[in-house]
């Protein structure tokens, strides 16, 4: 890993411990992750000398850390989808009646709750719609491809052509959840419930948090990892049908 001229989605996607630094520093390693540390930080005004000395103070031995870059293609498409598309529809159902509740009880106080309330339902909405285009769609190909090069057979022709124009679709939808998450932590003062919150307020404000975190988990093992190399997959199977 070279901290001063590799791309901060691969620096993550070699070192998953690394990306708990760039979110305590506000840097987005998934939906931005094509970038540099220092053009993250001159965006933020951040020193890049400070990120360089907390990345490299990392220990050597990786522990526990799973190695999400190694897995072949087929066996990430099925942990992605087992478990964070599996907490996106389990967490959502709750999140919306806690947020519903909110509106209702705390809305006159907090009218914030309304916009944070219309934003979490616009995303839940639209992650429905994405998961199940990767679920019956991209997924499967990527898994055909797999098979197709351990057999090797030819790959099936596509009906969306190339495996590049699911995946900038997919992508631009990753960027349009990180943005709506942003302003959700934006308004909530990066889920800082409100001095008169009550349990409820403080668990919605958790959750709403895990599920920030959960879905930068998810976009990254895609955005850094799934999509670039399915893309690669595929173009080797023009080289060597």
């Amino acid at each position: 890993m070279n901290t001063k001229t590799d791309f901060i989605g691969n620096m993550v996607a070699e070192d998953f411990r690394t990306a708990a630094i760039f979110k305590k520093h506000g840097i987005d390693f998934c939906c931005k992750g094509g970038r540099t540390i220092e053009e993250a930080c001159s965006n933020k005004k951040l020193s890049p000398e400070k990120i360089y000395e907390e990345l490299e103070s990392l220990p050597g031995n990786e522990g526990s850390s799973i190695d999400f870059n190694s897995w072949p293609l087929d066996l990430l498409t099925d942990y992605i989808e087992k478990t964070h598309h599996r907490y996106v529809e389990e967490k959502t159902l709750v999140l919306q009646a806690f947020l519903d509740k909110l509106c209702k009880v705390h809305g006159n106080r907090h009218p914030e709750l309304f916009e944070i309330n219309t934003l979490f339902n616009e995303s839940a909405h639209d992650l429905a719609a994405h998961m199940k285009k990767e679920e019956l769609i991209l997924f499967p190909f990527v898994r055909n491809m797999v098979k197709a090069r351990i057999s090797g057979q030819a790959l099936p022709q596509a009906v969306f052509g190339t495996v590049e124009n699911p995946v900038h679709m997919m992508e631009h939808d990753h960027t349009v959840e990180g943005d709506r998450f942003r302003r959700i932590a934006e308004i909530t003062g990066e889920y800082t419930p409100p001095a008169d919150a009550c349990n409820t307020y403080k668990v919605a404000f958790a959750m709403l948090q895990d599920f920030e975190n959960n879905l930068h988990t998810h976009i990254h093992l895609e955005n850094n990892i799934l999509f670039p190399k399915a893309i690669r997959l595929e173009k080797e199977f023009a080289v060597n049908p």
